[in-house]
This record gives C-alpha cells, structure tokens and sequence, in this order.
C-alpha cells in the first residue's frame, strides 16, 4: 500500500497558478488574451501574468466609479473596519506573501517576512486614520460675523495610482491604502516588473468586506494602461509613484484635459518610515459651509 502511495505521489503533476487582473470585484483575464512572462531577480521564470489592454482600463474606471457613491458614503469608522478586516487577511496568508516578496524583489525570507509585517502593520495604521483624518485637515474657522464656518474633507473621486516599481508590496500599499482610506476609489497599475503581489492582493480584498470595485488592480506595460488613464474623463487623480521622469511628465500632460489632481513622484528612501498623512490629504478636496447664527435680543449679539 505504501509502495502504491508513493509512486502516486511521484507522478503528481503541480498545479500552477493562474494570475488575474483584479477589476470590479471579479477576476477577469485580460480581454486582449495578452500576458508577459515574470521572472525573478535571477531570471528564473515565475508565472505568466495578464497584460492589461486599454479596455481593460476602461472597464476599471466603470467599476471605480460605480463604487465610488457607496464607498465614500460609508462611515469613516466602517471604512476603518473594512481596512482593518483586509489587515487580519493578508496576516492569514503571511506566509504566500513572504514567498511571492522574496521572489519579487530577490530577499531572503527574513528580509521578505520583514517586508510584509510592515505591509500588514501600515494597513493597521491607515485603518485607524480613517475616523480621525477629518478632525486634523477639517473643523471651524473664525470669521467675522453672526456665521458659522465650517470645513471638512471629502474625497476626490476615482484615483489612478501606479505603484512604485521597486517596492512590490510595502511601496504598493504605503500608495493604495491612504486613497482608499479617506473614500476614494482605485485603479491600481501593478509594479510592471513584480506585478505578483500585487494581483495576490486583489484576492485577498475579493475574500474581505472591501466592496467590489473600490480597487482594482491591473498588471501589464506601465506606459500602455497608464496612458488611456491619464487622459481618462472620468478619472479624477492620479498617482505618479511608479513613473519615471519622462512617463511622469507624459501624463501630467493628458492630465491636465480635465484638471486632473496629479502627485509627482517623489523619491522615497525607506517605505517602511513613518508616512505621514500627506498621501490621505493629497486626494481630499475641502469643503466649507456657512451658516447663519440668528441674533439674540436687541443688542445682535450671537450664539
């Protein structure tokens, strides 16, 4: 019986797995059939990921859009919960992540396990943010007047962000996480190099509470997706994190047709340091109310 089982066990065939693009809550291929080869830094082959066309991209601006009414209406403490939900995910298949990491970016496992408890650990960190940011960049402002005044941030609306080309999974979600925090929506351009992480990743929101296109991720040439997307109408923001000089300035140029918000990459030494709050505030728009106060008496003093 034993003999039986081991020669069972020797004509076992692996089963590899297949990477999808991550758009409106489902796994689509590519709908030009396209993939490319990825490797690791050694040039040993890995998988066959999807090569996004520009109608895949089009299809990702519909999915965030449809998202973007719910996702930024939802309280900023449920939005706290999803994120935090995503963070107990990526804890439960730590071990997937350490492996796909130190294949990506060639580390060793400790430095790969380093990597992605600092992943995890900055979803925890932008989940708490969530209820709190509006009390840093929003309140009352003193006029001069019977009025009351009042800002408060509001999402900008749907966000391209190309994830930084070096950092496969920290630099990713150090990018995605603050512009999904404060109610935008996403459209994610996977590292073009190590887009596996990336796509794992769109698995792990498909199995939390994220709601389906609130993020969506897309693998394939960087300038290829990137272009339609710029110059998209219904794209509102943009994130130039994994652009080069010469992309960057390429896109800041189709942005501006519908005055789009562009943050220009900027050089970062060590994703794993304190990110501030500036990538939540660069996708805000402030809104300011006023309102009367009444008169009190015949002096006209308020309240």
């Amino acid at each position: 019986m034993s003999d039986k089982t081991d020669k069972t066990a020797q004509q076992r065939l692996s089963v590899f797995k297949t990477y999808k693009l991550y758009v409106g809550g489902k796994f689509p291929r590519s709908e030009s059939g396209r993939v490319y080869e990825v490797s690791d830094t050694k040039g040993t082959w890995l998988a066959n990921a999807p090569q996004s066309s520009r109608k895949d991209a089009r299809d990702a601006v519909v999915a965030a859009r449809k998202a973007f009414g719910g996702w930024s209406g939802a309280t900023a403490y449920n939005r706290g919960q999803i994120l935090y939900r995503v963070a107990e995910m990526l804890e439960a298949r730590r071990g997937q992540f350490v492996h796909e990491v130190a294949d990506a970016e060639g580390l060793s496992k400790s430095r790969a396990a380093e990597q992605v408890e600092a992943t995890i650990d900055r979803w925890v960190w932008y989940a708490g943010w969530t209820d709190k940011i509006a009390q840093v960049v929003g309140g009352g402002n003193p006029v001069a007047g019977p009025y009351f005044n009042l800002s408060s941030p509001e999402p900008t609306g749907v966000v391209t962000v190309l994830a930084p080309q070096e950092s496969s999974f920290l630099g990713l979600v150090s990018v995605v996480a603050p512009v999904i925090a404060t109610g935008n929506t996403a459209i994610v351009i996977a590292s073009e190099r190590s887009p596996l992480p990336a796509l794992s990743l769109g698995e792990v929101f498909a199995t939390s509470d994220l709601p389906g296109g609130v993020v969506n991720v897309l693998s394939g040439r960087t300038a290829e997706i990137a272009a339609p997307l710029a110059a998209h109408q219904d794209v509102n923001a943009i994130d130039l994190a994994g652009a080069d000089e010469a992309l960057a300035k390429e896109l800041e140029i189709a942005a501006a047709d519908n005055l789009k918000r562009v943050l220009r990459p900027q050089p970062v030494d060590d994703w794993s340091a304190d990110p501030g709050t500036d990538r939540m505030t660069a996708f805000l728009e402030t809104k300011t109310v006023w309102h009367p106060t009444g008169s009190l008496g015949a002096s006209g003093s308020s309240y």
